[in-house]
């Protein structure tokens, strides 16, 4: 019974120290090794490998190097098999700053004051209070709730939306397609953390934002096939959108050329949001391969009929 990791070298040089000194019953290979594939029960990727149920036929579990795991939720994946998301601390705090970070520096105007420097021009604009700035959070899983906490605690009104009823304290909860209108008609910043299913495809596009109130901005930290870069453009060149922050797209990286690089109304990072930190993420991954043997229950175990 071993592992396969197929990932950062770095991260699984860490891991393997570690669960050679914590874990000496799990043989565990760093990809293009895989020992004897008959004995690989648990593979650590991004994404499949071609023929995986030729490669590995003994395989019971995916496990996801990050909290995405969309891309293994297709036929390429085995009957049989459980797929996992990465639930771990590090990956959470970083979601929450970077989300922080990004409605702080929309609501207290800082790319306004950014062009304002290049132009050597001393003004300042007012700010409302954060209690009257208000947030809407697009999906409240493990990482829209922990930005929703440290958001809280700067005073900020946060909303959230999701498929199904979420309880979240200090959030206002909207759920389903029938209260998606009113959650959208009160962001002031909206951010986006809702995983990538046929539903959430595509849902950033003018449909979605003439429902914003003029002048709103956008964080997007999901996933990049959600958000429809020319409606994105249509929206910002319009005034119907004022900024917005853009953490994934798709493709990645994005082209040169591409109107995202140069748009005065948007910031791009590559991607950073959020990073699986190998110290704490391979406690985690041993956490649920030890549950996983014991019969019992894994944390972040996908439902492939809803993909998430």
């Amino acid at each position: 019974m071993s592992i396969v990791y197929r990932s950062a070298p770095q991260r699984g040089q860490i891991w393997q120290a570690w669960l050679a000194e914590h874990a000496a019953d799990l043989p565990f290979y760093q990809w293009p090794e895989t020992g004897d594939p008959q004995q690989v029960r648990y593979l650590v990727s991004w994404d499949i490998p071609d023929n995986l149920a030729q490669r590995f036929p003994n395989l019971q579990v995916i496990f996801s190097v990050g909290a995405g795991a969309d891309q293994f939720t297709s036929e390429a994946v085995p009957p049989g098999v459980s797929i996992v998301r990465m639930i771990e601390p590090g990956l959470m705090d970083d979601m929450a700053a970077y989300i922080t970070f990004s409605v702080v520096a929309l609501h207290r105007g800082m790319p306004r004051y950014l062009e304002q420097q290049r132009q050597q021009q001393w003004l300042k604009h007012p700010a409302p209070a954060a209690a009257d700035c208000r947030v809407g959070i697009l999906g409240l899983g493990n990482l829209g709730q922990a930005a929703a906490r440290v958001l809280n605690t700067l005073g900020y009104s946060c909303a959230g939306w999701s498929r199904t009823p979420k309880s979240v304290a200090g959030v206002t909860s909207y759920h389903g397609d029938p209260q998606l209108g009113e959650f959208l008609r009160q962001c002031q910043i909206l951010v986006c953390l809702l995983p990538l299913t046929d539903q959430t495809r595509g849902i950033l596009s003018q449909a979605l934002f003439s429902q914003l109130p003029d002048g709103a901005c956008l964080v997007h930290a999901g996933r990049g096939k959600q958000l429809n870069h020319q409606h994105l453009l249509e929206a910002l060149d319009s005034g119907k959108l004022s900024r917005a922050v853009i953490d994934v797209t798709e493709p990645e990286p994005l082209p040169a050329g591409h109107p995202f690089w140069l748009h005065p109304k948007i910031w791009l990072t590559p991607h950073i949001a959020s990073e699986t930190h190998a110290e704490s993420a391979v406690k985690v991954l041993l956490d649920n391969i030890r549950n996983h043997q014991q019969g019992k229950p894994m944390k972040g175990v996908i439902d492939k009929q809803r993909g998430y």
